[in-house]
């Protein structure tokens, strides 16, 4: 079987995205910091695999459930995917307008072994509804139906999304030394934090539900 993928200008616009969504710190890179400094480097670099570990589990549920709805009905995806971009523009809306999301986690956080580190983070991203119901709203749209075998596309999108996860985190592992307390205290970061990461959300599911793409 031939390995289908959407086209270079929604594959582009995903990164793009992606990337965005990701660097823009949120409570699972505070936690990183927070073990990074707490428990040493190794710690965070732990916690992150568990962490993109789970996020494999919901790729792979992602891209076999819309498979599904697709399979029943090329009207329900498009539904799905509509319904995903109202979703991703009331988590800006609330990021914006709602109560802060993000607090500072300075806080001594007790030392475990890796084993349990690793454990801890995949179960808590694993058991995390919001994690679910972003890749369902947010994969789809950036697929391509028309180019077939949509789970194959979907599940290309998720583990992109993974891997430039595993990168920008662990950059944020890394950075935990010198910037991670700094991060942790700042009013100022969080104030911005919370318009950018807002905007982005808004900007994303505005353009999926204008721009139609996955129709071409």
């Amino acid at each position: 079987m031939d390995i289908v993928i959407p086209g270079a200008a929604n594959l582009g616009l995903f990164v793009s995205a992606a990337l965005l969504l990701l660097l823009i710190p949120g409570p699972a890179v505070l936690f990183i910091f927070a073990r990074s400094i707490e428990q040493g480097r190794l710690a965070g670099f732990v916690s992150i695999a568990g962490i993109h570990a789970a996020t494999l589990v919901h790729v792979f549920a992602a891209a076999v459930g819309l498979s599904a709805v697709l399979a029943s009905s090329a009207l329900a995806f498009s539904i799905v995917k509509y319904a995903g971009a109202a979703y991703l523009i009331w988590l800006g809306l609330r990021k914006l307008f709602g109560p802060a999301e993000i607090t500072s986690v300075d806080v001594a956080l007790p030392r475990h072994s890796h084993a349990r580190l690793f454990r801890d983070g995949f179960i808590v991203n694993l058991l995390n509804p919001k994690t679910a119901l972003f890749f369902l709203a947010f994969l789809p749209q950036f697929v391509e139906v028309s180019r077939g075998y949509v789970a194959m596309q979907i599940a290309l999108l998720g583990f992109i999304f993974t891997a430039l996860g595993l990168v920008t985190d662990g950059l944020y592992a890394l950075a935990a030394g010198t910037a991670g307390n700094w991060l942790k205290r700042s009013r100022g970061f969080l104030r911005l934090e919370r318009y950018v990461s807002g905007g982005l959300y808004i900007g994303l599911g505005v353009t999926a539900a204008f721009a139609g793409n996955g129709k071409k």
